[in-house]
C-alpha cells in the first residue's frame, strides 16, 4: 500500500489579490507569462488539483507546482520576474531625454534632419545607441510625408454627402466615381530594356523619348468595381460631355446615376449644366477642394499606374491606348470593388485632431 504524499496547502486569496490577478489576465499589455501564472493561481484557488490545472491550461504539473509554491511564499510579488543580472545601464534616462528633445526640437547646422551619425557626434553617444533610442520612440528623422488640408467652406457637408453614398447608396441607382487621368505620356526608353536575370533586376535607361499624350476618362462603379472608360487626346468640356453621353448609353435607363467627381472647371461649365438639365437622372456630388483621396476612382488609377503605366514602354500614343484598353477590359472581366469603411464622423474627427495638433505645434 502506497504512502500518502505530503499535504498540499490550499491557495486562499483575498479580494484584492483576486481582483489584481483577474486584471493581469484581462489586460492586453500583460506579458503572456504573467497572465499564465495568474491563471494558475486562480484555478488553484478555485479548488482544482494540480493535475487538473495543468490539463485545463495545457502545461506540465511541474510548472503548476512551481508557481503555486512561489505564490504561497511571496504572494503577488512571487509571480513577477526577478531582475536579471547584467551590466549596469550606461545610458541614463537623462541621456535618452536629451536625444529625444534634440531630435524633435533642433536640426543640425549642415542638414535639414538628423542622421544617426550626426546625432551621435552631437551627443557623444554611439550610433547604435542613437538607433535604439529612435526605434524605441518610433522616431524617423529621415522620413517625411506630405499632407494638404482642404479650405473648402463646405468641407463637412461634402464629406458627409460623398461618404453617405459609399456607405448607404440609394436604391435603384448607380453610384459612379468619375475623374480624368490626363497627360498620360507614351514613353519609349532611349535604349532597350535589359530583362531580369537571376541575381540581376530588370534595368532600363533613366532617360526616355516622349511620343505624345492621351487622357483617360473613367467611371468606377462602387458596387461592382467595374469601370467605364473612354480615351481622348484632349481634355476639354467637349470630351467630358462625350463621356457623359457614353455613361448615359451604358447605364440602364431605369436607374438613377449619382456621379462623384472633383471640382475641375470642365465639370461646372454652362454646357455641362445644360446637358444635366436635359438628363435629370444624373446627379453630381462634388468632393471638397484638395480632397481627391475621397474619390475611389483615384485608387483605381493607382492600380493602372502601378501595374501598367509606370514601367510600360510605348513608342506611340496608339500603342499606349491599346495597352490601356486591354488592361481595362481585363479588369472588367474580374472586377474588384474598393470597399469604403470610414464613416464621415471618423474622417472629421481625424481631421479635427490633426488641426489641433498642427495649431499647437508652435509653427
Amino acid at each position: 500500500m502506497s504512502r500518502p504524499g505530503p499535504k498540499i496547502p490550499p491557495v486562499v486569496l483575498s479580494d484584492a489579490e483576486r481582483a489584481m490577478l483577474q486584471s493581469w489576465v484581462r489586460r492586453r499589455s500583460s506579458a503572456q507569462s504573467l497572465a499564465l501564472r495568474s491563471r494558475i493561481v486562480l484555478e488553484s484557488a478555485d479548488g482544482h488539483a494540480i493535475a487538473e490545472v495543468a490539463r485545463r491550461l495545457g502545461i506540465t504539473t511541474d510548472t503548476v507546482r512551481a508557481w503555486r509554491r512561489r505564490f504561497l511564499e511571496r504572494r503577488l510579488d512571487g509571480l513577477c520576474d526577478e531582475p536579471r543580472p547584467g551590466v549596469p545601464r550606461k545610458i541614463t534616462d537623462t541621456d535618452v531625454e536629451r536625444v529625444i528633445v534634440k531630435t524633435l526640437e533642433e536640426t543640425p547646422k549642415d542638414a535639414t534632419h538628423w542622421s544617426t551619425r550626426s546625432m551621435a557626434a552631437a551627443t557623444g553617444m554611439s550610433q547604435s545607441a542613437i538607433s535604439r533610442i529612435w526605434r524605441a520612440f518610433a522616431l524617423q528623422p529621415h522620413r517625411a510625408e506630405t499632407f494638404k488640408l482642404s479650405k473648402d467652406p463646405l468641407f463637412i457637408d461634402k464629406v458627409r454627402d460623398v461618404v453617405g453614398l459609399y456607405l448607404d447608396p440609394p436604391e435603384r441607382a448607380l453610384v459612379l466615381c468619375v475623374d480624368e487621368k490626363s497627360q498620360i505620356q507614351a514613353l519609349d526608353r532611349s535604349q532597350p530594356v535589359l530583362p531580369m536575370m537571376p541575381g540581376v533586376p530588370e534595368r532600363r535607361s533613366h532617360d526616355y523619348v516622349r511620343a505624345g499624350t492621351t487622357t483617360l476618362f473613367a467611371a468606377l462603379d462602387t458596387a461592382t468595381g467595374k469601370v467605364i472608360g473612354s480615351l481622348h487626346r484632349r481634355h476639354r468640356t467637349v470630351e467630358f460631355k462625350k463621356f457623359l453621353v457614353k455613361l448615359d448609353k451604358e447605364v440602364p435607363a431605369d436607374l438613377e446615376v449619382h456621379l462623384i467627381l472633383d471640382n475641375y472647371v470642365t465639370h461646372k461649365v454652362p454646357a455641362v449644366k445644360t446637358w444635366l438639365l436635359a438628363h435629370p437622372r444624373f446627379h453630381l456630388h462634388f468632393t471638397p477642394t484638395g480632397s481627391s483621396w475621397l474619390n475611389l476612382v483615384e485608387r483605381w488609377f493607382a492600380e493602372l499606374t502601378t501595374k501598367k503605366l509606370r514601367r510600360g514602354v510605348h513608342r506611340s500614343v496608339q500603342a499606349l491606348e491599346r495597352d490601356i484598353r486591354a488592361w481595362l477590359a481585363d479588369w472588367n472581366e474580374h472586377p474588384r470593388p474598393f470597399v469604403w469603411t470610414k464613416t464621415a464622423d471618423d474622417i472629421l474627427d481625424k481631421v479635427a485632431a490633426y488641426c489641433r495638433r498642427i495649431s499647437d505645434s508652435g509653427h
